[in-house]
């Protein structure tokens, strides 16, 4: 079911959207943490994990993992692969966050799961191999079915999309918090579509190159964590337009 409730305008044919319907000249990436939200000394960041599913005809009857493939995109600098992500700033929802990052760094819009994956704990990138809380970070990840590619984006110099399966996903995961979210990710989207998983990902042994969380911090498990409020009552909301959809787990 979509629910309106977040659409800022008279129609939302996708999530993340700047500026009105149609007007698209002039995509900026936000820069800077003067907005950044924190939460018990944690940088408060947003993200999500891009999807599409192939069509009935290209996959085998009750195999989802054949159906689904997911974008994951360059970090600057690094040989690895992520999922689009970033600060959680104090003039947007956690939901519009994730929709604004996915268009910065992947290019993409599409339909917003509103129910979070989950939420993490873990540092960033940078500050992996520093033995302090200094980096810390708490993750809110969504789903996103992508229905647009952007031929450009904001950050498209340093991020690279690429298209994967599952079990290639789960193979590019460098750090165990990414393969939580990925197998949380898997089970709504099974849930949703009603198909049974063949093989699931428990069984999948952890890649010799994955990249545990530091232990100045708990591992990364998903935790119970209150979304802080959306907008200070001092804060105008940006103009979005946001379309989202909720699912109900058994």
């Amino acid at each position: 079911m979509v629910d309106s409730a977040l659409v800022l305008s008279d129609s939302a044919p996708h999530c993340c959207i700047f500026g009105r319907a149609g007007k698209m000249s002039a995509i900026v990436a936000r820069i800077g943490r003067q907005r950044q939200r924190y939460q018990d000394n944690l940088r408060l960041v947003s993200g999500c994990i891009p999807y599409r599913l192939k069509k009935v005809s290209d996959y085998h009857q009750g195999s989802i993992e054949n159906r689904i493939e997911v974008l994951m995109v360059s970090s600057p600098n690094r040989n690895d692969l992520v999922f689009p992500k970033g600060g959680w700033e104090d003039d947007e929802s956690v939901e519009e966050a994730a929709c604004r990052e996915a268009l910065e760094e992947a290019g993409i819009r599409g339909i917003l799961n509103e129910t979070p994956l989950g939420v993490w704990e873990f540092r960033s990138k940078s500050r992996q191999e520093i033995c302090s809380l200094e980096g810390g970070c708490r993750g809110y990840m969504f789903s996103l079915e992508v229905t647009e590619e952007l031929e450009a984006w904001p950050e498209q110099e340093n991020h690279c999309r690429r298209w994967v399966n599952i079990q290639e996903a789960f193979k590019l995961c460098r750090y165990e918090w990414m393969r939580q979210a990925l197998e949380r990710f898997l089970g709504v989207l099974t849930a949703e579509t009603k198909l049974e998983v063949i093989g699931g990902p428990a069984d999948s042994p952890l890649p010799a190159d994955v990249v545990p969380d530091s232990t100045t911090m708990p591992p990364s498990c998903c935790i119970t964590a209150p979304i802080p409020q959306q907008h200070p009552a001092n804060i105008i909301p940006f103009s979005w337009m946001l379309t989202v959809k909720k699912f109900t787990l058994n």
